[in-house]
């Protein structure tokens, strides 16, 4: 078996997966891993591809012109998952899309497909939950910073969505597990970063600071909350405990546990 790597981001993959098709030593001989990933065996052969700019191009026009844009947008979003089987996945799902076209993703009988579609719903679902959890908080005057430890790379994912609910603030969403932010400057676009160990460091620092909006998400919560009518299994079904760690109605000085703190989710 070729195992071809990369490192671990979508214009990388690309280009892995532009040098693997290139190859021509059969699909069936060849894998995708992360570079990160790759548990090493002496029966394979290992082949790092550095990342190229025009290759990862040369695929995204094949993908969006001989199968379709749809496609290649969920091929993207995909690529955003934790799961270590992805990268090769991908290289299985355009390997059928280029056979089947834009339906190859309601081709079940595959197990690809399958899998593809789980992984897809699996982000977009994580995604969707922390576009609801995410909580702001004020550093600097009209400077607003949430953070984030998602399992997927669905930092970007949020970006798109708040750039629409707050279009005129100067906003940052950092994901401390990836390393990675999303930088809004107002009334504009926003762009993705990939921090340096010193950026990190000090953005790290950011939560640290409360503002008058925080203390106040805090006493809210504090004060809904009706004893009798507590349901901390409904809490957590609706509001994962792995989700909480940012949000600071889960940091009162007078919650003794994690699934005793803020009691508003009643049966």
């Amino acid at each position: 078996m070729y195992i071809y790597t990369c490192e671990p981001n979508w214009e990388a993959l690309l280009s892995c997966i532009y040098v693997a098709w290139s190859s021509k030593r059969g699909h069936q001989n060849i894998k995708i891993e992360y570079e990160t990933s790759a548990n090493r065996t002496f029966l394979d052969e290992y082949i790092y591809v550095p990342t190229d700019s025009g290759q990862a191009l040369s695929v995204i026009d094949a993908i969006n012109t001989k199968i379709s844009t749809g496609f290649y947008y969920d091929l993207s979003y995909c690529a955003m998952a934790y799961e270590p089987e992805v990268p090769d996945l991908i290289y299985r799902m355009m390997i059928l899309g280029f056979a089947y076209g834009p339906e190859v993703v309601n081709k079940v009988q595959y197990e690809a497909v399958m899998r593809f579609n789980e992984i897809k719903k699996r982000v977009g679902n994580e995604a969707h939950r922390f576009v609801e959890f995410l909580r702001f908080h004020e550093v600097r005057k009209s400077m607003y910073v949430a953070h984030i430890e998602p399992k997927s790379r669905i930092a970007i994912t949020l970006g798109g969505a708040f750039e629409d609910r707050m279009p005129s603030e100067n906003w940052m969403i950092i994901d401390d597990i990836h390393k990675e932010a999303v930088i809004h400057p107002k009334n504009e676009h926003f762009y993705m970063r990939t921090l340096t160990d010193a950026e990190f460091a000090v953005l790290l620092e950011t939560e640290k600071e409360n503002d008058d909006y925080t203390d106040m998400w805090k006493i809210f919560f504090e004060t809904i909350a009706i004893k009798e009518r507590i349901n901390p299994k409904l809490q957590r079904n609706l509001y994962p405990i792995w989700t909480r760690k940012h949000a600071p109605e889960f940091d009162s000085p007078s919650s003794k546990n994690t699934a005793s703190k803020s009691q508003y989710m009643v049966d």
